[in-house]
This record gives C-alpha cells, sequence and structure tokens, in this order.
C-alpha cells in the first residue's frame, strides 16, 4: 500500500508555505541550536544538486547540466547561505556530522569540493567523533577527489551502484561497471576512507531475481561496510519525464519485488551483515551496526545516522533543516535559492513547526524506525486516538507483523519490510486526511 518512508514526522506533504516564516524557523533553531550545540554538536546537510545525466528510476530533487561552469558560482552562494546562518547563531557550531549529498557531489571537481568544505568548517569546530561523508558516482570519483576530500577530513563514502545488470542499467540510464565501482572502492580503502556504503535497489524495471543474484554475488564479494538496500518509488506523478523512460509492464510489482528484496536481505545476512531499521544493512565493527546494538540509532533525512544531533542544518537548493521542533525547506530551483541568498535571506520555501501532539508521534515513528519497538504508556494523547492506533495494530499483530504487550508494541522479524505500514498505524495526521491522503510510493 501507499505510504511515507518516515524520514520525518509530520511528512512533507503536511508541511505549510503560508504561514511559514524564516522568524519562526530561526527562533526555534537558535533555541535548539543553543541548547545543544555545545554538547552533541550539530549536522551539516549539504545538497549539490548537478548530475551530466538523468537516471530515470530518480526522485532526488536535481538539476541536469554538462556545463561546470555552474560549480564555482553554486559553492560561492553556499558559503554565503552558511554565513547567514552563522551571523543568527550564538556560539561558533560544533559540527557532528557533514554530509554532501545530492545530485551528484562527484560532479564537482576536487577544488570546489576542497573549497567548500573549508569554508565550512572554517570558524566552526569539529566533535572528537565527527562523521564526515559524501555521495559519489563512480564514472565520476577521481582518486584527486578521494584524496583530498580525505586530507579535509572525509571517512565515509557512499557509492551509487543500484543494479550490474546491463538491461537494467539500460532502462534506467545508469551504466556502471563492476571494474568502476570495483576501482573506485579499492582506491578509497588505500587512501584511508574507512566505511563504504553502496546503494542499491530492489524493484527496478527489467530486474528479475536473476540480476539480483549477480549482483549480490559481486558486492558481498567487494564487502562494503554498509548497504542500504531501497525499493524503487515509482512516483511519475511527481517527477514526469525522469521516471517515464521505460514501459510500465517492466516494473516488477507486488511477490515478484518482495522475492528481490527477501533474496537480497538472506544474502546479506549471510555474509555477516545486520538489517538495521528500513532498508539499511552494516557489517559488525561500522560505527551504523555499533549504534544499532547500543540504542544510539537516529533517522533523519540523510538516512540512518548513528547518533541524534537535534539539529540539523540544510544548505542548498531544496536542502531540509531540523531543529527538533521545526522542519524548514529551501526553495526548490537553484534559481530561487540563490536569489534569495544574494539579497541576504535564508532561501525557505516551506516548513512546520511541530504542535504537542507531533512530537509524541514523532517519537513513536522514530522509536519503530531506530529501535523497531515503542511503548505509549506514558503517551499524553487522547484516549480515542490510542484506541484508534491500537486498533491498526491488532490488524498487524494477527498477520504477524508485530507483538503488542499492553502499551508496547514490537516489531517482529516478519514484520520489519513492513516498517513503513507499522509507522502508519500512528500517523494521525495521514488518517484524519482518509480519503484524501497525499501520493506515496508503495510500501513491500
Amino acid at each position: 500500500m501507499p505510504g511515507p518512508r518516515y524520514t520525518s514526522y509530520p511528512t512533507v506533504p503536511y508541511w505549510e508555505e503560508d504561514g511559514f516564516s524564516e522568524a519562526s524557523w530561526l527562533n526555534r533553531l537558535q533555541r535548539a541550536y543553543e541548547a545543544t550545540n555545545g554538547l552533541r554538536g550539530v549536522s551539516l546537510y549539504v545538497h549539490l544538486p548537478y548530475c551530466e545525466s538523468l537516471c530515470t528510476f530518480c526522485g532526488c530533487t536535481r538539476q541536469i547540466s554538462r556545463n561546470h561552469e555552474v560549480e564555482a558560482p553554486y559553492v560561492s552562494r553556499l558559503l554565503e547561505e552558511w554565513a547567514l546562518y552563522r551571523s543568527r547563531l550564538a556560539a561558533p557550531p560544533r559540527i557532528r556530522e557533514l554530509h554532501l549529498g545530492g545530485g551528484t557531489p562527484t560532479f564537482f571537481s576536487a577544488d570546489n569540493l576542497v573549497r567548500l568544505v573549508e569554508g565550512l568548517l572554517s570558524g566552526a569546530n569539529m566533535t572528537p567523533d565527527a562523521e564526515l561523508g559524501f555521495e559519489a558516482h563512480p564514472n565520476s570519483t577521481t582518486q584527486e577527489q578521494l584524496k583530498r576530500l580525505r586530507e579535509v577530513g572525509f571517512t565515509r563514502l557512499s557509492l551509487g551502484v543500484q543494479d550490474l545488470d546491463p538491461e537494467v542499467q539500460s532502462a534506467i540510464n545508469r551504466r556502471q561497471s563492476l571494474e568502476q565501482i570495483t576501482a573506485v572502492t579499492n582506491s578509497a580503502r588505500s587512501i584511508g576512507y574507512d566505511s563504504i556504503n553502496f546503494d542499491l535497489i530492489y524493484g527496478l524495471p527489467r530486474q528479475q531475481l536473476s540480476s539480483v543474484e549477480r549482483t549480490f554475488d559481486a558486492v558481498v564479494g567487494i564487502a562494503p561496510e554498509r548497504i542500504a538496500f531501497y525499493g524503487y518509488a515509482h512516483v511519475p506523478w511527481k517527477k514526469g519525464v525522469a521516471q517515464r523512460g521505460f514501459d510500465e509492464s517492466e516494473i516488477p510489482k507486488g511477490a515478484a519485488k518482495r522475492r528481490l528484496y527477501e533474496h537480497g536481505r538472506r544474502v546479506l545476512e549471510e555474509a555477516g551483515y545486520l538489517e538495521i531499521g528500513l532498508d539499511h544493512f552494516a557489517l559488525p565493527g561500522d560505527s551504523l551496526y555499533r549504534a544499532a546494538v547500543d540504542g544510539t540509532l537516529h533517522r533523519n533525512f540523510m538516512g540512518y545516522t548513528p547518533v541524534e544531533t537535534c539539529v540539523t542544518i540544510g544548505l542548498g537548493m531544496s536542502a531540509i533543516g531540523d531543529s527538533g521542533d521545526a522542519f524548514g525547506q529551501n526553495e526548490k530551483t537553484v534559481k530561487a535559492w540563490a536569489s534569495r541568498v544574494s539579497e541576504g535571506r535564508l532561501p525557505l520555501v516551506r516548513g512546520h513547526i511541530l504542535d504537542s501532539e507531533d512530537l509524541i508521534i514523532r517519537r513513536h515513528v522514530l522509536d519503530l524506525m531506530c529501535r523497531l519497538e515503542t511503548d505509549w504508556a506514558d503517551s499524553e494523547l487522547p484516549d480515542p486516538d490510542l484506541t484508534a492506533i491500537r486498533s491498526r495494530l491488532v490488524d498487524l499483530e494477527a498477520d504477524g507483523l508485530v507483538e503488542i504487550e499492553r502499551s508496547r508494541v514490537r516489531v517482529t522479524d516478519k514484520g520489519r519490510p513492513f516498517l513503513r505500514t507499522v509507522c502508519m498505524a500512528f500517523d494521525l495526521r495521514l488518517w484524519r486526511a482518509l480519503p484524501s491522503i497525499p501520493t506515496f510510493s508503495r510500501a513491500i
């Protein structure tokens, strides 16, 4: 059934454009920053939206261009946006996480990437356990990029692999060889990167069990420390031509799609990976593995992270910030984003201030997503809402997807693939919107 991926609660369709202001966002951000900057530090997410070609599976906000003259002006605006935040925050930031996302961050030259990172870190402090990571396309990642980003502190790399079958790669316009992927991985390891992630996707057009088997045989042989194994989100009504480059009949659905996931999951578990939350796997020794075992795992717009920082500042076109009780999202085109920044204004286009109910539901969703259980014994939700939530959970319990004990619900091993659906049982905003639920991709 269609449902959110719950990288936030409330989910983005319920955020507001009218009535949301820079002042309201800054008020919440400043308060959370002053309370937590010196303790946990902050997360910094930088969106680098450019790609040289359009991948037809992509659901990200991106800008297609082969003109690399756009790099330097975009970096300049990013540093200007960071300066706007710095001028409004009470003390120098202590950065716990820095993530370069995309688009394709390796679209940018090594010089421009280092200029960006050095500008972000200038005048800031790093926590002793800070994690710096970036996303990369195997075809555009150079030895120089890897080397120079490692020199400024990066230890994590995420490669978009998706699938190694030539027919699938042709359908999604993402052609890359196993040799290229292996070469980038080996180079990163030799330079000193200690955590490498592969993004893999099941449910892609023309994908069959045989292609997933070959992909996973090769991936397990390389043994990246982390693997994100996502279900393909087919939402052409949102992404237009980007997800219409193939015939709809070529997309695996239902039981066929489920078999692709189950095979990948089984291979990874047999190879020693621990399944973490939703769609993620890690080897022992990786910080994500340790966070899952220790109970410190957190989920945000960057995916799963080893620790909760409470404050995330998003820079760049369409980037999202999070203060713990508010979300703010930037303008979703480069032109509108850059124009606002050049005027000396934070480039926000929409966001949401969480009310008391939102905060309660957000806690339940995070507990389910990160720890596979939650407890409402001390919940301040009204009895009718709790009764409705429990009644939806009872249906899931009958299918063996959850176990309910008094005020606690725990997701079973059988229920792990349906984690999005379990979270939906708590999503009061979604159920109140029936029948006009916003259109999400289908959960497994």
